[in-house]
């Protein structure tokens, strides 16, 4: 797994990042928490979403955003973090070329960055949101939201609690055109503390699932 540094809006970028063995092979990037309450990209489930797409021949970066570990800059409140997400991925697609497809996936404040960045990339096909904190955060900006994706969250988060997230769901779920698919791990916090095996196996089945649709010539 290289270590990687590339250029970012305010400076350098730390990453890792695992190439897929085909050269087409499909590109994900995997987003950390919220940096000022401990969030990197060394996130346990961070970690696992990375090793996810990997399994499964993806070209795969994880990152910090700007003031976390090496990555040069300082907290931006969203509207940096979103420009360090964009220029990773830039950076990604940039180094694979003939990929085919293209993923987001974020872990709470990752999961409001990553769908904010879906709104500015129409090449991406699917995305898997862990725990987006609904009553924290602004999601209106997805008018519509134009990718089909998954929203997972535990039905014992106090961060964002299942009722907000439910509220985001249900609104997705109007749009036509997309497909949003909801699953709720039981018994999990917003840490997913004895259950990140659990989360990480839904979202693989989610992964593999929504990829085999998509090579039927299913919609997105």
């Amino acid at each position: 797994m290289p270590e990687v540094i590339f250029n970012g809006p305010e400076g350098r970028l730390e990453g890792r990042y695992q190439p897929g063995k085909e050269p087409n092979a499909p590109v994900a990037i995997v987003l950390h928490p919220h940096p000022q309450f401990g969030g990197t990209m060394n996130n346990q489930i961070v970690y696992n979403l990375f090793y996810m797409f990997a399994e499964r021949g993806f070209s795969v970066l994880r990152f910090n955003s700007r003031g976390v570990g090496r990555s040069q800059g300082v907290f931006d409140h969203g509207i940096g973090e979103l420009s360090d997400a964009a220029a990773a991925l830039d950076w990604l697609q940039i180094i694979n070329r003939e990929s085919r497809g293209c993923w987001i996936a974020g872990f709470s404040f990752g999961a409001w960055i990553g769908m904010q960045l879906l709104m500015r990339r129409p090449e991406v096909e699917g995305f898997i949101s862990v725990s987006p904190p609904e009553n924290l955060y602004d999601f209106s900006f997805l008018a519509p939201c134009p990718s089909s994706g998954l929203i997972i969250h535990g039905d014992k988060d106090r961060v964002a609690p299942p009722t907000s997230v439910q509220k985001l769901v249900d609104k997705l779920k109007t749009q036509k055109g997309i497909t949003i698919e909801q699953q709720i791990v039981e018994g999990a916090n917003h840490f997913y503390e004895g259950k990140i095996d659990e989360l990480t196996t839904a979202c693989a089945e989610y992964l593999d699932r929504r990829r085999q649709e998509i090579a039927d010539g299913g919609g997105r």
